[in-house]
């Protein structure tokens, strides 16, 4: 059966290639990027990828859908540039493929953070839908945070994992947190939420007894304390900016 690969990007020229060579095994290779100023499509172009470069960026999800819409084949993987298919993941994904017991896929993720992999903190096995025949399953139109919805049926379980590299440095996860929590406090306002300062204080609290407790983000070391710091800040943050986004529309 063929398999299109499809991939979103903007600016990960640092990604792009790795990416793409873990994917081989795969038929036909979309990337649809946001404006790159990196080299990023002329990368993907030169590893046989199509590139489409849209004008606007409307969201992680509707974008995705774009990816999705321009896909031919019969099974459709969706991977992030900053993830990895493992050999292990590679063969089971094509035995799979020669005989499908499902319309969609789960596949774990083991993600790296400033050189050590997260085990604990609610970040492992973090399992995402990205295996499923096409036209069986879409992308919500979340602008952060989308997911793939099947049509039919529950997904199994792929046993192999995609290695993950979400953030270069602390910087880059700082950066990460700031522009999400601005598109997510966006998103909640849209849909009519509204917060006050105890709020955004109770929200940020609960995070991070949730990552570095509840989930055993102290079992990932200093590594696991900066992310539920970061985690508790960013959710913080998400709802200060709905706060304040709501005071200035009044």
């Amino acid at each position: 059966m063929k398999l299109s690969v499809i991939i979103i990007t903007k600016n990960e020229a640092a990604n792009i290639a790795a990416c793409l060579k873990s994917v081989v095994f795969a038929d036909e290779f979309i990337v649809v990027d946001s404006g790159s100023t990196d080299g990023t499509v002329e990368l993907a172009q030169a590893l046989g990828a199509r590139v489409e470069v849209t004008s606007d960026w409307p969201g992680f999800g509707p974008q995705k859908n774009r990816a999705l819409d321009l896909a031919t084949g019969d099974w459709v993987l969706s991977i992030d540039a900053d993830e990895r298919v493992t050999p292990e993941l590679a063969r089971e994904i094509q035995d799979v493929l020669e005989a499908p017991q499902a319309d969609a896929y789960e596949i774990a993720r083991l993600s790296n953070f400033c050189g050590r992999d997260i085990r604990h903190s609610g970040w492992w096995p973090d399992y995402v839908l990205r295996l499923f025949k096409r036209g069986t399953a879409r992308f919500t139109d979340a602008a952060v945070h989308e997911r793939v919805v099947p049509a039919n049926g529950r997904p199994l379980q792929l046993q192999g994992y995609f290695n993950h590299y979400p953030y270069e440095n602390l910087e880059a996860l700082i950066t990460k947190v700031n522009r999400y929590s601005s598109d997510a406090a966006a998103m909640m306002y849209a849909k009519g939420r509204r917060t006050s300062v105890f709020g955004a204080l109770g929200h940020g609290f609960w995070t991070f007894v949730r990552i570095y407790l509840i989930r055993r983000g102290f079992l990932d070391g200093r590594h696991g304390l900066v992310l539920a710091v970061i985690a508790a800040t960013g959710s913080f943050l998400r709802y200060a900016k709905l706060m304040f986004l709501s005071a200035s529309r009044k």
